[in-house]
């Protein structure tokens, strides 16, 4: 039986009737009650120099906030450790979008918590683990596989069916905006993802090679297998490809001993060469948790997104580090 989420009863409520103010006022605050609607829901943030991400395709163009971004790619990267297609992908980012804005807030109707509305009362889980995006994402789509032929169903019988929601017709609103960043969240030729920093710049530091490999594994599987990339000079071969970062080395070690590096087919897949839309979607993963992992460039099929100079997104770029392999997606972090 499907477990029930917050949806069950509108998420806004009817305002109480007050008394008539002038209309200048009463006109102004509607207009900064719009932009406030709309800043809240899916990162509508504007201004130059602004923190945000983008995603662009053929049908249009959205715009996040990065923790938004974030955790539509763990949603996504989850779905690809399951091997679920990307209709999958787009139901759930839908029904976070509709149930949460695709945050992972600790609160909502009664119990409910999380970027799905899940309620510990309800058998989801307990309030640790809802509030686990993995652990949240891979419940959704438990719910999800059980449906036959769900990938053929409207949009919104597909999430309710999983949800039980009290609205059931309040996803279908989401569906083109989560079709668009699914298209980009799973690779797709002409769907990308980009973020951008603080007026350009990367102030953050000490990013961490090890946690880029553990939440690459983690989100996607023990099958991504990341590596970190031997110092330049090292060679290349597998006895210095994938050695223990060198304790106390601090900002002086190479470029290279920053660098992660992802194989864009799986590994046990049988695939010869790369896979270019396995290998945009690690790519854009790792672009979407750049401001949290403290990424500072990543690379991938010619192409770079580099912190430094993220206002101009993708760029061409012919580098490689010391044990890359043109189908390698390389991840490197800030110092």
């Amino acid at each position: 039986m499907p477990k029930p989420t917050s949806s069950s009863r509108p998420a806004v409520r009817a305002p109480k009737k007050r008394r008539r103010a002038p209309r200048l006022v009463t006109s102004s605050l509607v207009l900064l009650g719009v932009a406030g609607y709309a800043a809240y829901h899916f990162g509508v943030i504007g201004g130059p120099g602004a923190v945000e991400c983008t995603v662009t395709a053929e049908g249009g163009t959205l715009r996040l906030e990065p923790q938004q971004a974030a955790n539509a790619s763990t949603i996504a990267a989850v779905a690809s450790s399951r091997g679920l297609p990307e209709r999958a992908v787009a139901i759930a980012l839908a029904t976070s979008m509709q149930e949460s804005a695709l945050r992972n807030i600790n609160h909502g109707d009664r119990d409910s918590m999380g970027l799905f509305q899940q309620r510990p009362s309800q058998g989801w889980g307990t309030a640790a683990q809802i509030m686990d995006p993995v652990y949240a994402s891979n419940e959704f789509f438990d719910g999800l596989v059980k449906i036959e032929g769900y990938s053929r169903l409207p949009l919104t019988v597909a999430a309710q069916r999983v949800q039980k929601s009290g609205y059931p017709q309040a996803y279908a609103k989401h569906e083109a905006d989560a079709a668009l960043l699914a298209a980009a969240l799973t690779g797709r030729h002409g769907a990308a993802l980009t973020c951008t920093t603080a007026d350009g710049e990367r102030a953050a530091t000490g990013g961490d090679p090890a946690k880029v490999r553990a939440r690459l594994v983690r989100e996607f599987g023990p099958e991504v297998a990341p590596r970190t990339l031997a110092a330049r000079g090292a060679g290349s071969d597998a006895k210095n490809a994938d050695t223990p970062e060198r304790a106390g080395a601090g900002p002086q070690q190479s470029p290279d001993r920053r660098t992660v590096a992802v194989p864009s087919a799986p590994a046990g897949s049988g695939a010869r060469g790369g896979d270019a839309r396995r290998g945009w979607e690690l790519a854009q993963w790792a672009v979407a948790h750049a401001d949290e992992l403290k990424v500072e460039k990543v690379a991938f099929a010619h192409q770079e997104w580099s912190a430094a100079a993220s206002g101009k997104g993708w760029t061409k770029s012919n580098s490689a580090g010391s044990g890359a392999v043109a189908e390698d997606v390389r991840i490197t972090v800030a110092q």
